[in-house]
């Protein structure tokens, strides 16, 4: 172990690159802020809002995806992540980044009463209307502001404790020891599983995105997020796996383990492909209005180009590419896929927020490459600062062995 990379440094180009897009994402927000967040044009302020709300939502969601990723396999005793272990959790170090700006966005914009953006903030709109009356129980301020406020909280907490458990497998411990250590962090990891499915498998899109339609239903919304967010989770993993073993770093990791994380690409590749599908198929097939009045200027105005463009990006490219074994163990094919899976669910939260906020036209422009820039920099400053702070290899985890003689 002694001739083994342990500590990273973050090279200056690294940290040249990540305050550079930090800066030009704080000057596209700034800019956005003053010529449409305060704008008297309440189109040009939903434009800007609802921006920052699919931003802060997906990058949260995704870098979320890492504990989660870390917790199921925890569960299962699978072994055979622990030589990239430190990678996951230095992704996850960003939830309660990226959780606090989405809690401010996100209580910015129901107390500052902007119902063109949430309708169900509107007294008398949710009085004279049946359906919101009827969803008045769960589309509430009181109720989304406890639940928010739960949901980050303890996403953040429950991920520290995994995050601190494994400090512990630095240092020597005997069987006894590793034991107590397993079963407390199956204890941990199901804890934060538990809420997890309670939160972004049921709650929490309803809440921060689908209520945005109020008067649209659908059964499989919270499962698309979850697999647009977990595929593109995945992604990123492969992203800063693949970086740190081009910088020498993660000596344990090979080919085996790479093309396991691909296969959980191509894997919920085809599973968003199906909710996909399944969600848009019952509605058409069904005709009820108020459920196809979600899809209606997603498939004949002009959001037509996106939507069906997310199904070539975030479908048809897995397939052709990712099926083969040895497209996985590719590094370039890899790191292009990942490129492309995140940019495409990036492009879809997208078309899932502004394609409700703004149905006559596509707006997509300076200001959400602006503020992608400025979350992906912040993404890069603070994991590349996690992965430095703490050996990369966790030497001491009763499952190490297991990831090193990994083979698929």
């Amino acid at each position: 172990m002694a001739s083994i990379r342990q500590q990273f440094e973050i090279p200056a180009k690294m940290k040249t690159w990540s305050l550079a897009l930090i800066g030009v994402g704080l000057v596209a927000l700034v800019t956005g802020l003053v010529t449409k967040g305060f704008s008297g044009d309440v189109h040009e302020q939903a434009h800007f809002w609802g921006t920052l709300m699919y931003n802060t939502i997906f990058w949260t969601l995704v870098c979320n995806a890492s504990m989660f990723f870390i917790c199921v396999t925890t569960l299962a005793h699978g072994g055979w992540q622990i030589s990239f272990r430190r990678v996951t959790e230095a992704i996850s170090v960003m939830v309660p980044i990226f959780g606090s700006i989405t809690f401010i966005v996100l209580m910015y914009v129901v107390f500052s009463d902007k119902h063109h953006i949430y309708h169900w903030l509107d007294t008398e709109a949710v009085n004279a209307d049946p359906i919101l009356k009827g969803k008045s129980g769960f589309l509430n301020l009181k109720f989304f502001v406890i639940w928010t406020t739960l949901t980050i909280a303890l996403w953040s907490i429950l991920g520290w404790r995994m995050r601190k458990l494994t400090e512990e497998a630095d240092n020597a411990m005997d069987q006894e020891t590793g034991a107590k250590f397993i079963l407390r962090g199956t204890v941990r990891a199901a804890l934060f599983t538990v809420w997890f499915g309670l939160t972004v498998g049921s709650t929490i899109p309803w809440l921060w995105m689908m209520s945005i339609d109020a008067h649209w239903y659908s059964t499989m919304y919270s499962w698309y997020t979850f697999a647009s967010s977990f595929v593109s989770g995945m992604a990123l993993i492969a992203l800063w796996v693949i970086y740190l073993k081009n910088k020498g770093y993660l000596e344990l990791t090979n080919q085996e383990h790479l093309q396991d994380i691909g296969k959980f690409m191509f894997a919920f590749s085809i599973f968003w492909t199906y909710l996909w599908f399944a969600q848009y198929m019952l509605i058409w097939y069904a005709n009820i209005p108020e459920e196809t009045v979600y899809f209606k200027h997603r498939v004949q105005g002009p959001y037509k180009g996106i939507f069906f463009l997310n199904l070539i990006i975030n479908f048809v490219c897995p397939l052709l590419i990712l099926m083969k074994r040895a497209a996985k163990r590719n590094y370039t094919l890899m790191t292009f896929m990942a490129v492309l899976i995140i940019f495409g669910h990036w492009l879809d939260f997208y078309q899932m927020v502004m394609g409700s906020l703004s149905k006559e036209h596509v707006s997509l422009g300076w200001l959400d490459f602006g503020i992608l820039s400025l979350f992906i920099g912040l993404m890069i400053f603070f994991v590349g600062r996690a992965l430095a702070s703490k050996p990369l290899v966790v030497k001491h985890h009763p499952f190490l062995k297991e990831s090193i003689i990994h083979q698929v």
